[in-house]
């Protein structure tokens, strides 16, 4: 598939098909995808946390809030965390410029970006969910302190292939100087 069909084409997917379930080996396929994305000094603090089982997906189901639980069934689910104090961090610990911890949100999105597009590219669909319990998430999976939670990614097969919503033109985002 082609890169500019691939980021073109991937969409959120809100409906997922539930008699078609993803295998571990899929998830590794993205993980190992996402690991490949650029981080700050190299310091690589993306951590994935992933129910495949539908015990798993349903412990960590309960941790989503609003409607995201139903937008995710059928799905698999992964929680994003990084390590925190690292990426944007001296080897002192002291921040290296002003955003400190922004960074390993920063090189999480990225990873996370090319998470998303080889899931499409597998034809598989995703959802990135940020309305969630973090507190619960962390308890019910035993997240370390550590790491800070960040999302709940849905992964399935898509039931729905949605349009593509308006996008802004680069004469809208780009400010030449």
């Amino acid at each position: 598939m082609d890169f500019n069909d691939v980021i073109k084409n991937r969409r959120s997917i809100r409906q997922f098909d539930k008699t078609r379930k993803v295998e571990k080996y899929q998830i590794e396929q993205v993980i190992q995808a996402a690991i490949y994305a650029p981080t700050w000094k190299n310091s690589q603090t993306a951590r994935y946390y992933c129910a495949v089982e539908e015990e798993a997906i349903n412990k960590v189901s309960d941790c989503l809030q609003g409607t995201n639980k139903e937008k995710s069934s059928g799905a698999a689910l992964i929680v994003t965390t990084f390590v925190h104090n690292r990426s944007g961090f001296d080897r002192d610990g002291n921040p290296d410029n002003e955003c400190g911890n922004g960074w390993g949100y920063y090189d999480l999105g990225l990873a996370c970006e090319n998470l998303v597009l080889k899931a499409h590219e597998m034809g598989l669909g995703t959802l990135i969910m940020g309305i969630r319990n973090g507190d619960m998430l962390r308890e019910v999976l035993d997240i370390p302190d550590t790491e800070t939670v960040v999302a709940v990614i849905a992964i399935g097969y898509p039931d729905i292939d949605p349009e593509m919503p308006k996008r802004k033109t680069t004469d809208d985002v780009i400010t030449w100087i």
